[in-house]
């Protein structure tokens, strides 16, 4: 066990590529990382303790008892690529960290890939612009060396030049770089008013020129259809708003942000949330000992009510299986 992480079960892997991913705008970085775990499938391996990173700040309140929160979970997956030479290494966190505790956080991740003989890492990030969300968004990049940027250039990927990304899937690679790492962050565009709910298209487009690069194939097929299924949703939005970007042309800063308060209240849950919360209900049907699982992941999102019967129905019918 190296400092700080817990090593479950370590596997031998070829030169792999280390991602990394935190939540952020559009959950473009999470929701990226998250499909390309779940449908590699990649295998957790490790996990990087979140006691020295996170502190709580609150208490929750469910039925009137009052309950300490988990702290946010980091953990590492593995994926050996057999239609490649190189394996990956996925690094997924719930939270991002105090950006005063960065360094030492980013230090331990680090040590983790420098015992795996990791050459090359990948961040992913959301590029707001002003555009709509029926627009196909742009991919865009930027690299660690002026020779991995040529490489990548070459794939016919847009290059930015000048800028700066926030927060943790930004400032990573400028950690890692320090330490003598190479790597590349590629960006997704998003709308300005959409920055507040996931963006599955910027998902999609960011994945497909990740397995461009690096030689992994995906099935984006349910992707694809969350696209549809949110495009539809802002479409009734803005035309409830009668903000039609197709109509209205370029939206104002005070529309956006009616926009983006409207479209917090209606997606209270990201779709990465209630895919997982679904994929538990089905496992909780196979082996109800997945109940508490299930009912934790109610609790952190708020929404135990919303889902109420149907958690009791599993122990339903479970009695009535035993009869």
């Amino acid at each position: 066990m190296m400092e700080g992480i817990k090593i479950i079960k370590k596997p031998r892997l070829r030169s792999p590529y280390l991602i990394v991913a935190w939540p952020g705008m559009g959950e473009v970085a999470f929701k990226a990382a998250s499909y390309l775990v779940e449908k590699l499938p990649a295998e957790e391996f490790a996990e990087l303790s979140p006691d020295d990173f996170f502190y709580l700040s609150s208490s929750t309140v469910k039925e009137g008892l009052l309950n300490l929160p988990q702290l946010p979970t980091g953990k590492f997956y593995h994926y050996r690529n057999k239609a490649g030479k190189r394996d990956l290494i996925v690094f997924l966190s719930e939270a991002q960290p105090d950006l005063a505790k960065a360094q030492n956080y980013c230090e331990k991740i680090i040590s983790l890939a420098k015992g795996f003989k990791v050459k090359t890492i990948i961040s992913i990030a959301a590029m707001p612009q002003p555009v709509d969300h029926t627009h196909a968004p742009n991919v865009w990049f930027t690299a660690t060396s002026k020779e991995l940027s040529g490489e990548i250039a070459k794939l016919g990927i847009n290059l930015l030049s000048e800028g700066s990304i926030s927060g943790m899937n930004g400032l990573f690679l400028g950690i890692a770089k320090s330490h003598g790492f190479q790597g590349f962050c590629l960006l997704g565009e998003i709308p300005l008013y959409t920055i507040q709910i996931e963006n599955p298209k910027a998902v999609h487009a960011v994945l497909e020129t990740l397995c461009t690069i690096i030689g992994i194939k995906l099935d984006f097929s349910s992707l694809i259809s969350q696209t549809q299924a949110m495009e539809e949703e802002i479409n009734k939005l803005l035309d409830y708003l009668k903000l039609s970007p197709q109509v209205a042309g370029p939206i104002e800063q005070e529309e956006i942000e009616k926009i983006k308060k409207v479209l917090g209240q209606l997606t209270k849950l990201p779709i990465s949330v209630k895919e997982k919360i679904e994929q538990l209900f089905r496992e909780a049907q196979q082996d109800l000992n997945k109940a508490n699982e299930l009912k934790s992941e109610l609790d952190k999102w708020n929404v135990y009510k919303e889902y109420e019967d149907r958690f009791l129905d599993l122990f339903q019918k479970k009695k009535e299986n035993n009869n």
